[in-house]
């Protein structure tokens, strides 16, 4: 983990300063464990030192329970920005020593959110660097126990992170949209406030995930002194912040640590597989219950060990949004743990439901299922990428209201709480990685690599058991034509597979990838195509939609004998702007361009394509640039989810589409 990151001038780019040797052990360790896993059809990793394979870090969602506290975090917090030409003079200085207002200047922060857009900064909304945090809590008196364990939690913060609790280093952690927690037990103080300083960074380098650099401007005739740029390789606004909730839990000392649940069915029998751990120092005997209860409550299976499996008769299988009347069927899988000196209980939700393909279709409980929805992203005005509930209890009812069933999480992983949304609600989930932006040979190196495996661990480690989650995506539209990528996504891939057989796993690529000279496709279980005929290329004609579209899908089809899904198609469209005959940015324009594709998909749709995924779901922020308008306008719905011409569209094709779906 990067904790002692700064910028440092370099000619070409910006890398990190790092003394810490945990990075080094963790790629050996990473390699390892890719050698270990991947298959002989795939691809070796030679000369990979001997090491111990990496271990998943058990990691639960807080959920309060008879012996569960927790203690939310969220509020304005103390903030400020490190300006100094190398972004380290909060190192230097030990400013998580004391009070963050000691140090300087501080202004309030709302957490969570992105700071970008809060203030009226030109600065803080471009900044590239380090930025401070800190506030005061109490801890409860209670919690002064021997038998009480107090974890500080973030469910994300981007990018680099360093956490300090009484100035003393807690924890540290490297990417953004995934969740990190430290044991905090030993560290906190009762009877008198408690100080939380974070330190976090948002610069992209050739190794971080997403990839960026940066450039410096040395012609002080034309830039001012130590002035520098940051490059994304993305479309999408590089928000930073700490973007979700953070929180304080309890556990007893001897905890649930983990809990794994698969899931199948045996004609009209759904199968429950589950196995559970712990953690803590056990001195006496363990006792453990675990009960699974249906949505009304009642017990339907129930056994005293840690780890089985539970057959259910006539069981209510996990159905996505449009195909039953009743979709996201939820039981209750309730864990319970006890010695004689603890005892700890947790609830899981758990949805019964399969998945698998054939070379022409994507089954769900061995049913076909169709994928229409969208792509989206997190994004909002003010908060920019900061979790916010009203806006993702919106943006459901949003793709419900559409009669859409599914979602990618384009292209990062969602809050746990839009997740928690789409499994109580039906609708299905590409799990994407924040992989986006691999463009280059130097985005492929070991040290990527390693960082890039280890995200996908913690993603598996977070949503594992979710049912709406049926695919992983270990990137959008890399370079997967180079060299380089045969052994870095031939890795990432079958790593991904090894964790978790039981779904599938995708690349999405981009309208640059043709079939004769992608290297990586082989490896996906359903092909997941990008592209944008009459946009980018053959800009303003949309005749050529329909025959383009059916040549590429077929060419794809044919070489790798794969069902296909389009997860990006669409059209820049300012809201409000009509012309007739249509033109590029106008609504006419993108229902047009989106007809011509659906009538694409109508001819394929029953042979092998197996889903179709408007890009975009709403306008979102991006850096600025000639070839944006304050933005991308590819949403159906404008930045504050009021409808263009093209939602209307959408509704009426996939409210049909429903409508032709069989129930069960």
């Amino acid at each position: 983990m990067r904790s002692d990151v700064c910028l440092v001038q370099d000619t070409e780019a910006v890398y990190y300063a790092t003394t810490r040797k945990s990075l080094i052990m963790l790629q050996t360790t990473l390699l390892t464990c890719c050698l270990m896993l991947v298959t002989s059809q795939h691809v070796f990793i030679n000369e990979v030192p001997n090491d111990e394979s990496i271990k998943p870090k058990p990691m639960l969602y807080p959920r309060e329970s008879l012996s569960r506290e927790i203690k939310d975090l969220n509020g304005l917090w103390n903030f400020r920005a490190d300006v100094s030409p190398s972004r380290n003079e909060g190192f230097v200085e030990k400013w998580f020593e004391a009070p963050l207002a000691k140090t300087g200047a501080v202004i309030d922060m709302p957490v969570p959110s992105s700071f970008n857009d809060v203030t009226q900064s030109r600065t803080l909304r471009d900044f590239v660097g380090w930025v401070w945090y800190d506030r005061e809590f109490y801890p409860p008196a209670g919690w002064k126990s021997p038998n009480v364990r107090v974890v500080l939690r973030f469910a994300s913060a981007h990018y680099n992170t360093v956490v300090w609790l009484n100035g003393m280093s807690v924890m540290t952690h490297e990417g953004g949209h995934l969740p990190f927690e430290a044991d905090i037990t030993d560290s906190i103080v009762y009877n008198q406030a408690n100080r939380i300083t974070v330190a976090l960074n948002n610069t992209l380098t050739p190794t971080t995930l997403p990839p960026g650099s940066i450039t410096f401007q040395t012609d002080t005739k034309n830039y001012p002194p130590g002035y520098f740029v940051q490059n994304v390789q993305f479309d999408f606004f590089n928000y930073a912040g700490i973007h979700r909730s953070v929180q304080l839990y309890t556990t007893p000392s001897v905890y649930i640590s983990d809990i794994t649940v698969t899931t199948d069915i045996n004609s009209d029998s759904g199968v429950v597989n589950y196995k559970i751990l712990y953690g803590g120092t056990l001195k006496e005997s363990l006792k453990s219950t675990v009960v699974l209860q249906d949505a009304q409550g009642e017990t339907v299976a129930e056994s005293n060990s840690l780890a089985g499996k539970f057959t259910i008769t006539n069981a209510h299988l996990w159905w996505p949004y449009t195909m039953s009347e009743q979709p996201g069927y939820l039981y209750t899988l309730k864990v319970s743990i006890s010695c004689a000196s603890s005892y700890d209980e947790y609830h899981l939700p758990v949805g019964i439901r399969t998945v698998s393909t054939t070379n022409k279709q994507f089954f769900i409980n061995e049913k076909p299922f169709y994928f229409h929805g969208v792509g989206k992203h997190e994004d909002a005005d003010i908060r920019g990428k900061g979790l916010d509930l009203p806006l993702i209890i919106k943006d459901i009812n949003l793709m419900k209201w559409l009669g859409a069933n599914a979602v990618r999480t384009s292209h990062y992983p969602y809050s746990e709480e839009f997740m928690d949304q789409c499994d109580r609600h039906g609708i299905v989930v590409i799990d994407e990685s924040p992989g986006v932006g691999i463009t280059k040979a130097r985005n492929m190196g070991n040290v990527s690599l390693v960082h890039h495996l280890s995200v996908m661990m913690e993603m598996y480690q977070r949503d594992k058991n979710r049912p709406s989650v049926v695919m992983w995506s270990v990137a959008n539209e890399p370079a997967s034509t180079i060299p380089q990528a045969v052994f870095y996504f031939g890795s990432v891939i079958n790593f991904t597979r090894s964790l978790d057989p039981t779904r599938m796993v995708t690349f999405v690529m981009g309208g640059g990838s043709t079939p004769s000279e992608e290297k990586v496709a082989q490896w996906c279980d359903v092909l997941c195509l990008n592209n944008y005929f009459s946009w980018y290329t053959n800009s303003g004609h949309l005749e050529v939609i329909e025959l383009q579209s059916n040549s590429s899908f077929w060419e794809w089809h044919l070489l790798f004998n794969k069902t296909i899904m389009q997860t990006e198609y669409g059209a820049d469209t300012i809201p409000g702007l009509h012309m007739d005959p249509a033109q590029m940015f106008t609504e006419e324009y993108q229902c047009d361009m989106l007809a011509g594709y659906h009538k694409t998909f109508d001819n394929l749709r029953h042979n092998f394509l197996t889903g179709e995924l408007i890009w975009n779901f709403a306008d979102f922020m991006t850096e600025q640039s000639v070839k944006r308008v304050v933005g991308n306008k590819k949403g159906i719905f404008t930045r504050q989810r009021q409808p263009k011409a093209a939602a209307h569209l959408l509704r009426r094709r996939y409210q049909q589409l429903s409508e032709n779906t069989v129930k069960y």
